[in-house]
């Protein structure tokens, strides 16, 4: 028997994690109504463990045992208010039943991330909530992407990549493409944008948008408002029609602000530029 057994065998009942594509595979960047950080309704097994997600509200079954980050644990009373809540809304043919349990679900996300706080445990759940919001504003549908027609026939899709804070955009296309190439550099001027190099068996190219990981809330925001101008300057590039109709959406009711609901405490340490005896270059992966 190995020292080290690799896996984990701690009951989670209660506990407040985060779960990603290593638990869930079927859309990159996960479903739209899910934010990645779930409630461990039982969990005696850590390696079939029923979690429901506190953005949807959805009830999963998780393999918890090879990569595990808790950010909290919920008292007894709590769970048991859950439990309620599912039940009745399981039993309700309404939807009144359904909103308080979505409501109270996502509230106690809030509280679980401002009594963490800001940092590198909380960062791809926060990125994963304000990405959300750019989702939901320039491409409404069940995955947490957007999705661009750069064409007939041509169609890229961009998630992001919550640990690496990247954009990542995937098209049909076997090798590389100008168009989307010369696109990505107009829209991320400021940015480092890499093409990845196939492994074997791939059966498409991908682009790398990356943003430098964010330290604090505050950089976490402007992060990702950098991502949605880059977003919205392709669709105004790609699909003019659409850009205009949801540039109109936005101009009159405001972009979605779902980290403006947080309160999270800002680390009292900064970061300063420091000057260089010469310049720095900074090679791009092609």
């Amino acid at each position: 028997m190995a020292d080290v057994p690799g896996v984990c065998e701690l009951p989670l009942t209660r506990a407040v994690v985060q779960y990603r594509d290593v638990h869930e595979v079927h859309l990159a960047g996960g479903r739209i109504a899910d934010i990645g950080l779930g409630l461990v309704l039982e969990g005696r097994y850590a390696s079939s463990a029923e979690v429901i997600d506190l953005g949807s509200a959805t009830v999963k079954r998780l393999d918890l045992s090879a990569e595990l980050v808790v950010l909290d644990w919920v008292y007894e009373p709590t769970l048991d208010h859950v439990h309620e809540l599912l039940r009745r809304a399981a039993a309700s043919e309404g939807d009144v039943s359904t909103q308080r349990l979505d409501s109270y679900c996502f509230g106690l996300a809030v509280s679980v991330l401002d009594r963490v706080g800001y940092g590198p445990l909380t960062r791809a759940s926060i990125l994963r909530i304000g990405f959300r919001d750019i989702c939901r504003d320039l491409d409404l549908h069940e995955g947490t992407s957007v999705r661009i027609m750069m064409g007939p026939g041509s169609l890229a899709r961009a998630h992001l990549d919550y640990d690496g804070a990247a954009l990542v955009f995937r098209t049909a296309s076997h090798g590389p493409d100008p168009l989307l190439e010369d696109a990505l550099g107009q829209a991320f001027k400021a940015e480092d944008v890499r093409r990845v190099l196939s492994e074997a068996g791939s059966v498409s190219i991908e682009y790398q948008v990356r943003f430098p990981l964010p330290l604090t809330l505050s950089e976490a925001k402007d992060v990702l408002q950098r991502m949605r101008e880059g977003l919205s300057h392709l669709l105004a590039r790609f699909e003019v029609d659409r850009f205009r109709s949801l540039d109109h959406q936005l101009r009159t009711f405001g972009p979605r602000e779902t980290l403006a609901r947080l309160h999270l405490r800002e680390s009292r340490t900064r970061s300063v530029p420091v000057r260089r005896p010469g310049p720095v270059s900074r090679h791009r992966v092609h």
